[in-house]
This record gives structure tokens, sequence and C-alpha cells, in this order.
């Protein structure tokens, strides 16, 4: 009866431990506000604050320009504060 014991014991720890890993990696997306759900961290794109190759973010279509020209907008991707100078892996040209 030990032994199965220690088998249920084990087990249950097992499911524990899996419920709260699943938990804390889902933390993030049950806590974040509305306007940065689904988007990915600067880090994770490689975003920088200066352009590549003649590639910023003022001309990606993924950006969404802030009150004037020079000022920092937002990214429909990247989470954040976006500069319109900045460049990042999900650039995607506008047409």
């Amino acid at each position: 009866m030990t032994g199965r014991n220690e088998r249920l014991a084990s087990r249950r720890g097992f499911l524990r431990r899996s419920a709260g890993l699943a938990l804390g990696a889902a933390a993030p997306l049950l806590w974040s506000t509305p306007s940065e759900a689904g988007k990915v961290s600067k880090a994770a794109m490689a975003y920088r604050d200066s352009p590549q190759n003649g590639r910023a973010c003022s001309g990606c279509v993924y950006f969404q320009p802030g009150a004037n020209a020079s000022a920092a907008g937002s990214c429909s991707v990247v989470a954040g504060s976006i500069s319109p100078h900045g460049y990042c892996i999900a650039f995607a040209p506008k047409v």
C-alpha cells in the first residue's frame, strides 16, 4: 500500500507543478492591458531606436504614428513606445 500512496503523491505533485507552470506562463496575458495584449516584447523583436539600412518604423505598415512626425508612436506587433526612427525584425514596408 505504501508504494501506491507514493505514486499518487508523486502524480499529485506533478499535476500541481504543471498547473502552476501553466498559470505562470499565462499570467502576463491575463494581466496585460488590452492595448498590449498579444504584442511581443521589444527584446524578442530585436527592436532598436535607430533605423537599419534606411528602414525605419515610420515606413512600416505596423507603425501607428504619435502626435507629430517626431513623436513616439505605437506598433501593432511590438509592445511599448516606438520611435518613428526605430527598427525591428517585424519591419514590413508600406506600399
